[in-house]
């Protein structure tokens, strides 16, 4: 049991690098234009953020602080969405993107209410 939810989290992790490289590749596409500069610097940041955070909760010193850091993933992942709808209203194709963010987002917040026991 226990090492099923250590590969669960491995697994998620990897899931979560993953979602970064892609959301990093794909602003590799967008045209080369002021209006895009600061949507593709958001973007990124945000998505690189929610892995970044869910990593960093492993070091907490307590629940209270592991939650913490669940919060703040959960929050870039939210980010994320709305850089992604604005992005698919320039007319970048980012379907793909915009679903993983989705269940990505249902994952953390699913943690989210185990770890606060409101599951």
């Amino acid at each position: 049991m226990e090492n099923d939810k250590k590969e669960y989290k491995k697994k998620f992790i990897q899931r979560l690098i993953d979602f970064s490289i892609k959301i990093i590749n794909l602003t590799d596409d967008f045209p080369d234009k002021p209006k895009f500069w600061p949507v593709r610097d958001q973007v990124i940041r945000s998505a690189t953020s929610i892995g970044a955070n869910i990593v960093e909760a492993k070091s907490s010193s307590s629940k209270r602080d592991y939650i913490k850091f669940f919060e703040i993933a959960l929050k870039s992942a939210n980010e994320t969405e709305y850089w992604l709808f604005v992005l698919r209203d320039l007319g970048i194709e980012c379907s793909w993107h915009l679903s993983e963010c989705l269940e990505i987002s249902s994952v953390i917040a699913s943690s989210l209410l185990t770890l606060k026991n409101k599951k």
